[in-house]
């Protein structure tokens, strides 16, 4: 009778798996673009993807949200991943890197939409971070150092540099990268820090006005959350991301190499 249970239970096909991913909220395009290649190379399986500030997906994670693989925009919050046990112990790997960039509104004389600021930043030259400081710079977004990794980028740049104090009182907070681009987009503020690759997202609402050298590089580590239950599937993901098809992805939106 055994047996007859047991063999009629390999007639019955593997049950398909959903993998949830949850990754920083630049990866948004890059990873709506992969996970339809991940499913035609793995028949069955669906991805559903999370995105939000590195910080906010680690809190996710840290309070029992059902994740399968978390990418984050730097090291610092994998290795909060690590220490608490998150992450699967030695399977973080890079897989993409950014560039640190001050966007201003594109067009002449776009300056904040609230009136505080000169209106005159749109056709100034920004050619250093501490111009900044200069009134026509009246409203800069920032995201929340706290739990945003361009923000704790950003606010190393300006600390290094003696900058913060200065440009601490202008500050915008935003919740994730995106939201300090559409702050800019919409002209609510006069100039924001973001990634490159998101800047490239909206050429006709917003301009590169610097590109700002970090002391630490901007890089994208990617590992299997411990409690998956889909570890296999998890792994395969990882390891889809440092394949040429999903670098090749992530490099039409402007990423890095690892």
């Amino acid at each position: 009778m055994l047996a007859v249970v047991l063999a009629a239970g390999l007639s019955f096909p593997a049950r398909a798996a959903d993998l949830t991913v949850s990754a920083a909220a630049s990866l948004t395009n890059a990873f709506k673009d992969l996970a339809p290649l991940f499913e035609a190379a793995n028949p069955g399986h669906k991805v559903q993807l999370n995105f939000a500030a590195s910080g906010a997906l680690l809190q996710q994670i840290a309070k029992g949200a059902p994740v399968d693989v978390f990418a984050s925009a730097d090291q610092e919050t994998m290795n909060q991943a690590q220490s608490q046990n998150l992450v699967l112990s030695g399977k973080s790997r890079n897989f993409a890197s950014n560039a640190l960039v001050v966007i201003v509104p594109s067009g002449s004389g776009s300056g904040s939409g609230s009136g505080s600021g000169s209106g005159s930043a749109g056709s100034q030259t920004l050619k250093a971070i501490g111009e900044l400081s200069q009134p026509a710079y009246a409203r800069v977004a920032i995201g929340l150092p706290a739990s945003v990794p361009v923000g704790r980028y950003t606010k190393s740049v300006l600390e290094g540099a003696g900058h913060w104090a200065a440009l601490a009182p202008k500050m915008i907070g935003a919740n994730n990268v995106r939201q300090a681009l559409d702050y800019v987009a919409r002209g609510e503020v006069d100039a924001g820090f973001v990634y490159a690759t998101d800047a490239a997202l909206m050429p006709d609402k917003v301009k590169v006005a610097l590109v700002v050298p970090t002391a630490t590089p901007i890089l994208y580590p990617v590992a299997p959350i411990a409690a998956s239950r889909n570890a296999a599937l998890a792994q395969r993901f990882v390891d889809f991301l440092l394949a040429p098809q999903a670098q090749a992805v992530l490099a039409k939106y402007g990423f890095g190499r690892p």
